[in-house]
């Protein structure tokens, strides 16, 4: 009874044919649109690797998904400079700044023109730090061609740091499928530390300002929280 249940089991190579095309549909995919957790679904895949007794799966893991990547921000890169060089702008272009906002925006902006492509590099390293350096780029009129060559080891290091991710989960457990659960909500916290951290330097700067105080008598860099 056992071995028939295992022989219905799909195989590794039946895993692979399908695991893989999808990884990279939904890589490309979140990399057009910011909401498909790219990086839950890199790690996960890694785990799954992890597990396989193919000596090459992590390789294809790692080249799959840093193709996709690059792929979906080329897309995304070039109908974002489609709608900068039209006079009414583009709904793709919208919906990168619906992405960006302001202050993190002009960081960007100050940050790409000290450091160029470095910055590029390091905003796919950086949860929620992609869109606002694109956008940055966008604005400062880089070429596609310059833009790929500080995306490609932007896409590497990001699929490397994501595998990795999923490395540590799958070493944990016996099961891939607890592998996978810990490398998803490893990888939701990662994405959500900065965002919360955000919001508890608002919170702290709100609480220390004195109510009902002067202009200009609060606490020393109390308005030096909304950079």
């Amino acid at each position: 009874m056992i071995d028939q249940l295992m022989s219905q089991l799909p195989t590794e190579s039946t895993q692979q044919a399908v695991g893989y095309p999808s990884v990279f549909l939904l890589v490309t995919l979140g990399a057009l649109v910011p909401v498909v957790p790219t990086g839950a679904v890199v790690s996960s895949a890694a785990v799954v690797a992890f597990h396989q007794t193919a000596p090459l799966s992590m390789l294809y893991v790692f080249l799959v998904a840093s193709f996709g990547a690059f792929l979906g921000d080329m897309a995304l890169y070039w109908l974002g400079r489609r709608g900068v060089g039209s006079k009414n702008g583009s709904r793709w272009l919208a919906k990168i700044k619906d992405h960006a906002p302001p202050d993190r925006l002009e960081q960007a902006q100050e940050k790409l023109r000290e450091h160029g492509v470095t910055v590029l590099v390091l905003s796919r390293l950086v949860p929620a730090g992609r869109i606002p350096v694109m956008l940055a780029c966008l604005l400062a009129e880089w070429p596609s061609r310059r833009f790929a060559r500080g995306d490609v080891p932007a896409c590497l290091a990001w699929a490397a740091t994501y595998q990795l991710i999923g490395i540590l989960g799958g070493s944990l457990f016996a099961e891939p499928w607890q592998g996978v659960l810990a490398a998803v909500v490893l990888t939701v916290v990662v994405a959500a530390a900065p965002a919360l951290w955000h919001r508890v330097r608002g919170a702290g700067g709100g609480r220390g300002a004195p109510d009902g105080g002067a202009p200009g008598h609060g606490t020393p860099g109390s308005g030096g929280q909304e950079t």
